[in-house]
């Protein structure tokens, strides 16, 4: 199948991604759009996986503060480059990362930063919640309710208020697979007037 100027600009436009990837995603989805587009993302994503143990050293300090000055967020995102950490995606990614936080309250940035004490409580609570249960369940159910909590109080694990199809670690991963250097959110803090 022969694969156009006009179709390797159309997914270009619609992914961002550089050109020759564009054409190859293509050509591999017999000149799909949707097909090549999903071809690019899972391709963004074993990028990711290969640039995760390159140091980040550059980056942005964004913020973000509710319309009606009540909320307030900052956060570190950190990067391989100043070049990526100066380019319009990058910048775009931190600003959407600070209206999330504070839309969406996330307490932790992974679920290995929750304290045993907090995980502890869950567990104790999960537990009464569900008393009388069978044994051989009550693990099984307490784990759901856990990755659950964790879904909820975890940046990487929440789901993007954006984009309901999209974790905030997935939307990280493909920025990552996109501009293809290794990127971190290092950490965030969250300001409320009425906390």
């Amino acid at each position: 199948m022969t694969i156009d100027a006009k179709q390797v600009k159309t997914l270009r436009d619609k992914t961002g991604a550089p050109m020759m990837d564009c054409k190859e995603a293509l050509a591999a989805s017999d000149g799909d759009l949707d097909k090549a587009s999903d071809y690019l993302r899972k391709k963004g994503l074993q990028t990711a996986d290969k640039k995760a143990a390159r140091e980040t050293s550059e980056g942005l300090v964004g913020s973000y503060i509710h319309h009606n000055g009540l909320v307030g967020v900052l956060v570190e995102v950190n990067c391989e480059t100043d070049f990526v950490a100066r380019g319009d995606d990058f910048q775009a990614f931190v600003k959407d990362l600070g209206q999330h936080i504070a839309a969406a309250n996330p307490l932790y940035l992974t679920p290995e930063e929750v304290p045993a004490e907090v995980l502890d409580k869950e567990r104790e609570i999960i537990k009464a919640q569900i008393k009388g249960k069978p044994d051989d369940i009550v693990d099984k159910i307490v784990e759901g309710k856990l990755n659950k909590y964790y879904q909820e109080t975890c940046l990487l694990h929440q789901t993007f208020v954006k984009d309901d199809s999209m974790t905030i670690e997935k939307l990280l991963r493909e920025l990552i697979g996109k501009l293809g250097e290794n990127m971190k959110i290092r950490r965030f803090a969250r300001f409320n007037i009425k906390e």
